[in-house]
């Protein structure tokens, strides 16, 4: 496949996913492990996908200061002055609009795709021919695409898209976003048919997004366009770690796209999974006759089933009279906990921080 010099993307690696504690912790989140045991982690895997169809030095990974050595380690073919630090947790709208920016500057006909760095695509041709259709759509015209998932069930935990109905394939007109929804309402979505799941990855031009910022988040704006001169320069880090910090704490969701006219969205034609917990995680592993998944790990189960297992690599685990359980070692932490209470874990993460320190999270 051609690889476009106009082709650009910018990899959210910077979340610490404290669903998947004890695996992933602030200093060492999911994104940098091999969740899948698949000999490559999140952020590889990620990286490789979108690499099939833009070019090696236009991917950017936005991400926190403190993990610039893992990003430089784990994609030792990038420079780094592809790493767009954070120096501050400011969710995603200024990371975007900084990335735009120096995009911009660089390749003012840029269209750029941001994707999150941990979410499992298996049909990657499939996805490459989604992200290009919005590029060139993004190339013509003055609009913002968005990536939906075409939901399987009543998931509560997902934002929704709702869209223009209509018979045409291809990309369709959003009419607005809608937040997590209660699960009946979630039903109701799916019976309608014009809804879907709002899976974070946008496409864009450069110029269209910073834009958009310029309109409807003008401060905002101001802010990170004062650094023009410095962008893409030895002058960018330092601007960037005086200023990065005023930044409004906001998504680019409340920011730009739920008040944006000029917006469309694609269903996917590849199979996702946001991979947000483990059992989630479970879902795409290989499981044996009992329906336990293990990485890694070497198992004997006796009446066990639909257990999800992961330890260090080759670990011998006997379980014996355990269902539908996360059991997960790590060092000097082992987790045994209902997959039904998956969604405590982050609680869980609060007291061990409390009782044991921060150590462990």
């Amino acid at each position: 496949m051609t690889k476009d010099k106009n082709y650009y993307a910018v990899l959210m690696a910077g979340g610490v996913g404290s669903r998947f504690w004890p695996i992933s912790t602030s200093a060492y989140p999911k994104q940098f492990h091999d969740m899948l045991g698949a000999g490559a982690t999140l952020l590889q895997k990620t990286f490789y996908r979108l690499n099939k169809f833009i070019p090696t030095e236009n991917i950017l990974i936005s991400t926190n200061t403190k993990y610039k050595d893992l990003v430089m380690e784990q994609l030792p073919q990038i420079g780094a002055e592809q790493v767009v630090l954070e120096p501050a947790m400011r969710n995603t709208a200024p990371c975007i609009l900084y990335a735009a920016l120096k995009i911009q500057k660089r390749n003012p006909n840029a269209v750029m795709v941001v994707a999150p760095s941990d979410h499992w695509i298996e049909q990657e041709a499939a996805f490459a021919n989604d992200v290009i259709q919005c590029f060139d759509k993004c190339g013509r015209e003055n609009v913002l695409c968005t990536l939906g998932i075409k939901p399987t069930f009543p998931n509560t935990g997902f934002g929704y898209v709702e869209f223009e109905k209509s018979n045409a394939p291809g990309l369709k007109k959003v009419l607005q976003f809608r937040e997590k929804p209660n699960y009946e309402t979630a039903k109701d979505f799916l019976a309608q048919g014009n809804f879907l799941w709002n899976a974070g990855i946008f496409v864009w031009s450069a110029n269209t997004i910073v834009d958009a910022f310029k309109e409807q988040q003008h401060e905002q704006y101001i802010l990170f366009q004062a650094g023009a001169s410095a962008y893409n320069t030895k002058g960018e880090q330092a601007f960037i770690d005086r200023n990065y910090k005023r930044a409004e704490n906001i998504s680019i969701d409340y920011a730009i796209l739920e008040n944006s006219k000029e917006i469309y969205v694609l269903p996917a034609s590849f199979d996702w999974n946001d991979l947000g917990t483990w059992g989630s995680l479970y879902d795409k592993l290989e499981k044996d006759v009992d329906r336990n998944a293990v990485v890694n790990g070497r198992a004997i189960c006796t009446d066990a089933k639909g257990n999800m297992i992961r330890t260090q690599k080759d670990k011998i685990v006997i379980v014996d009279g355990l269902n539908d359980y996360i059991i997960v070692e790590k060092e000097e932490v082992l987790l045994i906990y209902p997959k039904s209470k998956e969604q405590d874990i982050k609680e869980v993460l609060g007291r061990v921080k409390e009782k044991f320190g921060d150590k462990y999270a």
